[in-house]
């Protein structure tokens, strides 16, 4: 197998979408030293800022470029020649990059949270000659790695249960919540049917909902259905587990706040509206904490038994820039994905799914061990 960091050359590669977690996975990929990166946003300032480092200096290996993600002619310049392609794009965008990929022949990466979007691109992966690997960030990515892990070690599986959050350390505001990332993915996990196995049928169930209340160190939260976290662990787990969920980490109270705007106001029939109250009313922040909480229960050895991974995440320094906690576990993720998969641990070609990746091997990756737990 090939190391990647002992590879002369850098290995060519587009970054679509330099916003939050675009901007950071375009730069921890060209500092690594063994990638050739090109930084593609639509806005073409956005896309230069994306290149440039804290000191205002262009980074090495790192290009800014500009097009239009819904423009497969122009996807095709930005691509052609790549090995890879991560898309850091909004969702609705995804189908038309892996297309072009697919017709280019570059392997494909996204962070989509999007169940629908997400089976198109698992049809495109048939029989194709590269890599399809959506869904590669933190949830779903990481939490479906982890899951996957604690479920290896028990002979029969009865309940499989995934949290995970992305939390403002200082909320201030009715809602105990500040926007860490994209709004229109959070609207759209919050709004969309989610997936789940109960009594060991898959089905799914509505979001918001099956609302529940814990404490991790002393601090009081509450986790409610969500759309897409769970990725591709409902398939590869049928017929194999009782109960699998997934639900969001947020502070009590957030959920019933949601509730009320879009469901009872209805805005999640009108989410352009529910958008910009989102992003008038709720300020940004880089002072965010990441919870990853998953419990395994099932057979062992004879004896019923449990297995619990917990993690709290907090943003950081990298590179002389702060980053939030979000955008380090996200784009850590899909770094890590693609940094294994150039290395030859992943499958070459096809649809891999996030479950098929060693928890082991991730860890040890040298983006992946920024996911390496801080509370066990």
């Amino acid at each position: 197998m090939t190391d990647v960091s002992s590879t002369a050359a850098r290995i060519p590669v587009v970054v679509l979408g330099c916003g939050r977690i675009g901007t950071l996975v375009a730069w921890l990929l060209a500092d690594s030293g063994a990638y050739d990166v090109t930084a593609v946003d639509h806005d073409p300032e956005t896309a230069r800022r994306a290149a440039t480092g804290p000191d205002g200096e262009a980074l090495e290996g790192l290009t800014p470029a500009t097009a239009d993600f819904s423009n497969a002619e122009e996807l095709k310049a930005v691509m052609e020649g790549r090995r890879y392609v991560v898309s850091c794009a909004p969702y609705w965008c995804n189908v038309t990059i892996a297309s072009t990929a697919r017709v280019l022949g570059v392997h494909y990466l996204d962070l989509t949270e999007d169940v629908t979007t997400t089976k198109a691109i698992m049809a495109l992966a048939e029989d194709a000659e590269v890599a399809f690997m959506p869904q590669s960030g933190l949830a779903p990515g990481f939490i479906q790695i982890v899951a996957a892990h604690l479920a290896r070690r028990f002979e029969k599986l009865d309940e499989v249960k995934m949290r995970v959050g992305a939390l403002p350390l200082y909320p201030h505001n009715r809602l105990k919540y500040n926007l860490t990332w994209s709004t229109d993915g959070l609207i759209n996990e919050y709004g969309n049917p989610c997936e789940s196995i109960i009594d060991g049928e898959k089905t799914w169930v509505q979001p918001l909902r099956e609302h529940e209340t814990f404490s991790i160190d002393g601090v009081d939260y509450e986790a409610f259905n969500t759309s897409g976290g769970l990725g591709t662990l409902a398939e590869t787990l049928a017929g194999k587990v009782r109960t699998l969920n997934y639900k969001t980490i947020r502070y009590p109270g957030h959920r019933d706040a949601m509730a009320l705007l879009m469901f009872d106001f209805k805005l999640n029939d009108d989410r352009d509206t529910l958008k910009r109250i989102l992003e008038r009313a709720i300020p940004h922040t880089h002072q965010d904490v990441v919870l990853v909480f998953v419990t395994v229960t099932g057979w062992r050895n004879g004896i019923y038994a449990q297995e619990a991974f917990a993690d709290k995440n907090y943003h950081r320094e990298l590179g002389g820039r702060h980053w939030g906690a979000i955008q380090v576990t996200t784009a850590s993720g899909v770094c890590a994905m693609l940094d294994l998969h150039a290395a030859g641990k992943l499958p070459e070609h096809g649809f891999i799914r996030q479950e098929q990746v060693d928890y082991e091997d991730l860890i040890a990756n040298r983006f992946g061990r920024n996911l390496k737990p801080i509370l066990k």
